[in-house]
């Protein structure tokens, strides 16, 4: 019995990906690890294994900073995880009704701007809110609430919940997508059966459409997990390095940078910077190993 032949042209086709992706994922990860494990002593690299990790953890000078970062980046996730997701899952389930009008308009001005650059919906939001030449107070002032606005960037205890309301105004229109896409895979016997048992409208949606787009709510959930751990892009565009007022919207990307190539009179560390950028890989991995083993958990059950 002759044996089967190796498919060599997989290998042609996928070598180009994989060259890429090693060189600009694979080999930065792991030199990003080896230098946690270095520190330099006397204008020089000397390997100290795992003190890195002891000082940020340890040390009230670093521990402080990364502990303060740890839970605004906790509360920026549960923000986009009780806000953005279930909004996206209701327009999903809004858009997804055949006898909308214009439900492609809607999709597309709901997704436009999570193409917008960071930077533009930063500033755009940053000249909305302010209190000196801003809309927002004109806007509440119309409807009779001018007594509720604020400056709510330059309040420590709004200024992160603010920003992360803004990422949930960009992204929302992700999982709305993808919920949406799930949606459209119920195959139509189905609703039609419950058609006949008299299951429509809100508790069709319930009962037999929301069971079968868990899995794409999962997927979402990961998503949004790995998204907002490695969040740094709109903290940085609109409150700068510094993630003011006194470090309240501080988060683990803002934090890495600051350490990692230093910001006005701090130098930078590349190697502090370093582990925690290793802090924060462990962190999403564990975090996703963990939900993962919850979903694997849950269908064997099912399949008892």
């Amino acid at each position: 019995m002759d044996r089967p032949r190796f498919r060599w042209h997989i290998v042609v086709f996928l070598a180009p990906a994989v060259l890429v992706y090693t060189a600009v994922m694979i080999f930065p990860l792991f030199n990003t690890l080896r230098l946690a494990l270095y520190s330099k002593i006397d204008q020089e690299r000397v390997f100290v294994g795992l003190e890195n990790f002891q000082r940020l953890f340890l040390d009230p000078i670093w521990s402080e900073q990364f502990w303060n970062a740890l839970g605004n980046n906790f509360w920026f996730f549960v923000v986009h995880m009780l806000v953005q997701n279930p909004i996206g899952v209701a327009l999903a389930a809004v858009l997804s009704h055949p006898r909308l009008r214009f439900a492609a308009l809607y999709r597309s001005a709901i997704f436009i701007p999570t193409i917008l650059s960071f930077v533009i919906v930063g500033f755009a939001w940053k000249l909305i809110l302010s209190p000196i030449w801003g809309i927002a107070p004109s806007m509440l002032d119309a409807v009779g609430l001018k007594a509720l606005f604020a400056p709510w960037l330059g309040k420590e205890e709004y200024a992160l919940t603010t920003l992360a309301l803004i990422s949930v105004w960009q992204y929302v229109g992700i999982p709305m997508m993808l919920i949406y896409a799930a949606l459209l895979t119920i195959p139509e016997e189905v609703l039609e059966a419950g058609e006949i048992d008299g299951v429509t409208g809100f508790s069709a949606f319930w009962k037999i459409k929301l069971p079968l787009i868990l899995p794409s709510i999962g997927i979402i959930s990961i998503l949004t997990f790995v998204g907002n751990f490695n969040a740094f892009d709109l903290i940085y565009s609109v409150q700068g390095a510094l993630a003011g007022p006194d470090f309240s919207t501080d988060i683990l990307g803002t934090f890495m940078y600051r350490t990692f190539f230093g910001f006005q009179l701090q130098l930078g560390d590349p190697h502090m910077g370093s582990a925690i950028a290793s802090a924060m890989f462990a962190i999403i991995l564990v975090g996703v190993c963990i939900y993962l083993f919850g979903i694997q958990t849950r269908m064997r059950r099912y399949q008892l």
